[in-house]
């Protein structure tokens, strides 16, 4: 295998490794691997240096050799076969470029260890064959980027490899909006604000992610829409991606003392066994990819998405007395409001907001001073941004944003 495209405008100055990894959906390792190993030629010239920056219109080459390309380790090629249909109305759009997916909980995203059958490309295969060509690798065929198995709502899926390299583009400029809503343990003490730390793999357990020394940068911004005591202290939050790291959303919101509901990973197993208790039927971590927007590889228009919350979800929400706000209010303060609803294949729960429901988010009671046994308790303490001896978590409020 091997790419071979002209280094495009969003990619202007971006380091050699990360472009690499970007475009041919290798981890950063990989990328760098293939650059050291003299397999990276930028104009026409072979670069070892992965910290290289490149240079719009500039031509871009990369070569595969065994054990370097996308989808080493993994299932060779899924077959549509081996993977059922989607369900009824999980298409939400689908054109000759791209396909906008809302993926239910439980459902993988593409073939991986323990996981080599019936994954979402499984199924994607089974409805549009032609994403088998659109790269990055044969195991995962049209993926720009991944929502966890136990997380529901929107991703796209890219029909062509000039729309996956468009899309890996925009991701990589950071101008794809993804927003979701998530309820965590305790009350948010600010109503708004942005967590901004390193995440990596955690030391002790690989499996999992944690804010870490020498991690990689990660920005997520946040404002709080509701927060109710009835069963448990919880907060009804909307989250606004600035990066896209591996758990950022569940890593970020546990590192500032409010991981997750229900999330068994990050939470700790007093918080845990308390909302098993109260609330049996929520089997996964409350988070739910809302709205995605970006603009259309092809005919260079801004579209936007929307995605109505699982019953699952809905039904705990309302036994804790969560309020989630007309429009879903997924919007985070101080960024742009998406686009106008462009999905034509499915009714949305509503156009895309051109701001902030409300001024402030709707309470139940007075201000709490902190979260009653609302976070892990490996996270610790939270850093100020003057702090230097340990990972920063960065929190600030919207006028300092």
């Amino acid at each position: 295998m091997e790419l071979r495209l002209t280094v495009p405008p969003a990619l202007d100055g971006e380091r050699v490794d990360r472009g690499v990894a970007l475009l041919a959906g290798l981890s950063r390792s990989q990328a760098t691997r293939l650059v050291e190993d003299g397999f990276v030629r930028l104009g026409g010239r072979v670069t070892t240096t992965r910290g290289r920056r490149l240079r719009r219109g500039e031509l871009l080459e990369a070569g595969f050799p065994a054990g370097h390309g996308p989808g080493t380790g993994a299932q060779a090629s899924p077959s549509p076969e081996e993977g059922a249909q989607l369900g009824a109305g999980c298409i939400v759009f689908a054109d000759q470029d791209v396909i906008v997916v809302d993926k239910p909980a439980g459902l993988v995203v593409h073939p991986g260890a323990g996981n080599r059958e019936g994954t979402l490309v499984h199924h994607l295969l089974s409805l549009f064959p032609d994403i088998a060509s659109a790269g990055p690798g044969a195991d995962r065929p049209g993926i720009v980027h991944r929502l966890d198995k136990g997380t529901s709502g929107l991703l796209v899926v890219a029909r062509t490899e000039a729309a996956r390299e468009d899309l890996a583009a925009q991701l990589a400029a950071r101008s794809v909006e993804r927003r979701y809503l998530a309820v965590t343990y305790g009350w948010l003490e600010a109503d708004e604000g942005v967590v901004e730390a390193p995440v990596g793999r955690s030391h002790p357990w690989r499996a999992k992610m944690a804010v870490v020394e020498g991690g990689r940068p990660a920005r997520t911004r946040y404002r709080a829409l509701s927060r109710a005591d009835r069963l448990l202290p919880a907060s009804l939050v909307t989250c606004q991606l600035e990066t896209g790291r591996t758990h950022q959303v569940r890593v970020h919101l546990a590192a500032i003392g409010h991981p997750l509901l229900a999330d068994e990973r990050y939470a700790n197993s007093g918080l845990l066994r308390t909302s098993q208790e109260l609330l049996p039927e929520l089997k996964r971590p409350w988070l739910h990819a809302a709205q995605l927007g970006f603009v259309h590889p092809t005919t260079r228009q801004p579209v936007a998405f929307s995605s109505p919350l699982p019953a699952d979800l809905a039904q705990s929400l309302e036994q804790l007395g969560l309020e989630l706000p007309a429009g879903h209010a997924t919007y985070a303060p101080g960024s742009p409001a998406l686009p106008p609803q462009a999905n034509a294949g499915r009714a949305s729960s509503g156009p895309a907001s051109s701001g902030p429901a409300s001024s402030g988010p709707a309470s139940s009671g007075p201000a709490s001073s902190g979260p009653a046994s609302s976070g892990p308790a490996s996270s610790g303490p939270v850093s100020s941004p003057s702090a230097t001896s340990s990972p920063r978590t960065r929190r600030t409020s919207s006028a300092s944003v």
